[in-house]
């Protein structure tokens, strides 16, 4: 099976913790050069310093908030005009508050949808051309289960996730024949600071405590755990690998079988 990613850079968004951090460790290991992207300028330099390069990788990032769709845009066009060129790009970034769909403002749709689906658009604009030239392009974009189930209390992530993924199966059409595949991984819970946020609000919610909220949560899963993220980062990163070549405008749950869709 053909893993190599050398001589290849993949832009990995969220990449200071959880999923984007494994992922960018993972796609490391396979050979690639990684350009790391978040908010925190410390959280990024230290994530880079732990990146494998025994490959003779170079590795670097840019910090950039994935509210404004803008500053995105800046902090792209910063590294395309100091000479990169990117195969692969992992859109991830933090999911919006919890809540029901119902009780949410408009504005905070309109921000969900800047930071998920203006922000993703920008960096794939930004990154075609590139893939499109080296003939090899993987786009991976972490959205959420509730594409195929929607999650009571999320009521604005279970609504741009979906249009996340409407948006994906359309690329992914429209770019197959550049030889660029586009795919969704729909992770379940997963031990990150995100998880720990949920379980925090339905336990002040429900008056109940965390720990009785993370064994109704585990008593949903088959596998009976939750997922760490390295285990969500391995599939990202198959997707990534020229393995995956014929893979393209799928949405794939990580999630120990919770989702109870076919």
């Amino acid at each position: 099976m053909n893993l190599d990613l050398s001589g290849r850079r993949a832009l990995v968004c969220g990449a200071t913790q959880g999923i984007g951090r494994a992922s960018a460790i993972q796609l490391a290991q396979l050979g690639a050069s990684v350009t790391l992207a978040a908010r925190d300028e410390g959280r990024l330099a230290e994530t880079v310093s732990v990146l494998p390069d025994d490959g003779g990788q170079e590795h670097d990032w840019f910090a950039a908030d994935f509210a404004d769709p803008d500053a995105v845009g800046e902090g792209v066009r910063g590294v395309l005009d100091a000479g990169h060129a990117y195969a692969i790009l992992v859109n991830n970034t933090g999911g919006p508050a919890a809540g029901r769909a119902i009780d949410a403002s408009v504005g905070a749709f309109i921000d969900a949808f800047r930071m998920h689906l203006a922000s993703s658009q920008t960096l794939v604009q930004a990154l075609v051309p590139g893939m499109r030239a080296a003939g090899y392009g993987r786009i991976v974009n972490v959205i959420s289960t509730s594409v195929r189930q929607p999650i009571p209390g999320l009521g604005v992530s279970n609504t741009v996730r979906g249009a996340v993924a409407s948006w994906a199966k359309t690329l992914s059409m429209e770019l197959g024949p550049d030889a660029i595949t586009v795919n969704n991984i729909l992770p379940g819970y997963t031990e990150t600071q995100r998880l720990e946020s949920l379980i925090r609000t339905k336990a002040q919610k429900g008056g109940t405590s965390e720990d009785e909220v993370r064994r109704e949560m585990l008593a949903q899963i088959p596998l009976g755990r939750f997922a760490s993220p390295d285990e969500t980062a391995a599939a990202i990163a198959f997707l990534c690998s020229p393995a995956a070549g014929y893979i393209t405008g799928q949405s794939i749950c990580v999630d120990g079988g919770r989702t109870q869709t076919i």
